[in-house]
Formats: structure tokens, sequence, C-alpha cells
């Protein structure tokens, strides 16, 4: 079973990509997470978490949601990590959830996505972000291989600065940036209500039709890259900054689809 928690999709698209080669059954779980609901799942097959690297670490709020819920069948779980460049020493944390879960750590794999966080980076453009999404594909395929044989996938090295990263970084990073304060609306906001419904944590809540962020907040990405009219900034670092959601994953004869509905169309993609 895959089971995946996601931000702006790169998690979800992970997750579909090895749910298509493995034939396993796909759960997202953000909607529980909202609202403050946990899982009770039973599968022979071993367990897959996909979720982003939030400061180094798996979110916390998933490694919670983890903790509370219920696992039958497979002692079996491995971990694929999406980020932006690395995870640090993230492995450490997981093989300590799984000795709690009872889990047998069967690895983790980190997978370089397009870059997310408005609030700190520039992200791509569509063609470098279709580019890398191109090139973490044969990391998930390779990934997927070692689950159909409920082989171990190997961790890579984890190097000194990787463990400052998680272990010192991390904390402090969460506890002094983390924070909605600087979130604020433009008046290109058309009052959709689509940042309140998105956040997993129901940080926002519409006010006179505007959102207003009351906290908590994870720094998802969710609002800000979310909002069809790129109505939301976070103080003064997101502004000029292009706004990233990955798509759904297509597998090979879905891409052969729509490959030839845009030949037919002069090269111009089918709407």
């Amino acid at each position: 079973m895959i089971i995946y928690f996601t931000g702006t999709g790169n998690s979800r698209y992970a997750a579909e990509l090895l749910a298509a080669d493995t034939g396993d059954e796909l759960k997202g779980i953000n909607t529980q997470i909202k609202h403050g609901e946990t899982g009770n799942f039973q599968s022979e097959k071993p367990y897959v978490f996909v979720c982003p690297t939030h400061g180094w670490r798996i979110p916390r709020i998933f490694e919670d949601w983890i903790q509370k819920s219920r696992f039958g069948g497979s002692r079996m779980a491995y971990f694929i990590l999406t980020c932006g460049t690395e995870v640090g020493d993230a492995v450490r944390y997981v093989r300590k959830l799984c000795r709690e879960k009872n889990f047998d750590f069967m690895g983790l794999k980190e997978v370089v996505m397009p870059e997310n966080y408005v609030c700190m980076f520039p992200v791509p453009d569509d063609i470098e972000a279709k580019r890398i999404r191109d090139k973490a594909e044969p990391v998930l395929h390779s990934a997927a291989r070692a689950m159909r044989k409920n082989d171990p996938i190997p961790c890579k090295p984890v190097s000194r600065l990787d463990r400052v990263y998680s272990r010192l970084v991390n904390p402090v990073f969460r506890h002094a940036l983390i924070t909605s304060r600087p979130f604020w609306v433009t008046e290109d906001c058309i009052s959709c209500g689509r940042c309140e419904k998105v956040c997993p944590v129901n940080g926002i809540r519409m006010e006179g039709g505007y959102p207003v962020w009351t906290g908590p907040c994870v720094h998802c990405q969710a609002c800000i890259c979310g909002c069809p009219r790129q109505a939301i900034e976070y103080g003064m670092a997101s502004e000029g900054k292009s706004r990233y959601l990955c798509p759904h994953y297509e597998g090979g004869q879905q891409k052969k689809n729509r490959s030839l509905r845009e030949k037919q169309n002069g090269g111009e993609p089918h709407s």
C-alpha cells in the first residue's frame, strides 16, 4: 500500500508513478490530517510512505499521523522522500519511527523534484520543472522494482553536514522560521477559498471573503502555490517569483496518447 502526504503535488506524482509500476493501492492522506483523523490499514504488501522533505526530515505532521495510525498485515516499510536538493540525515529519524511502530525498515529513497519552497527559494519554470521530473522518474522506477521483489533499497551515505542539517538546523528552522505571519493576499484575490480548503492544518479561514492566516502552519506551500490567481505572497520573499504545482503522473501510454493529440492539433496541447 502506498500512502502519501503532499503540499504542491511532487509527492503525489511520485506515489502515482510507484502505484502504476507496482500495482499497489494508493492512499492520499491530506484530508485525514486536515480532519484530525488517523488511519487503520490492512495490507499484505509492504507499506510505502511518500512525502516531501521538510527541513531535512519527514514532515512532523506526517510523522505524527503515522505514529497515531494502525497498520496491519505486512511489517515492511519503505520511505520515499521528495526534495529540492537533499534529505540530509532524514533516515535517522525514519529508522527511529520504524522501531517505534514495529516496522521492518526497507530503505529510504531520496528523489529530487522541482523546488516548490516559494517562501525562500525561486522555483523553476515549466520546462526546467519537466526536465527535473523526467530525471526523477528512473529513480522511482528503480525503487518500484525493489518494492515488487520486497528487496531493501540501499540508503545513500550520510555526511557530517547532513547530520548538522537534520539534527541541529531543523529544530531552529522549524521553531524560528516556520510561521504563517508573513502571508498576505493581494487585490488579485477572487475569494475562491481554495487556500482555506487545501491547508492541511486548518491554519487559514475566510473573513469577509478574504483569507486570514491564523496558524498553525507547516510551510507546505499548498496555499501560495495553489492560488489560481497567484494572489498570495509571503512577505516580500515571494514577490516576483513563479509558483509551482506538480501535474499528475502520466504513464508511458498516457504520454504517447498526449503526444499524438498534440501532433494532431498542430503541436498545441489539447485542452
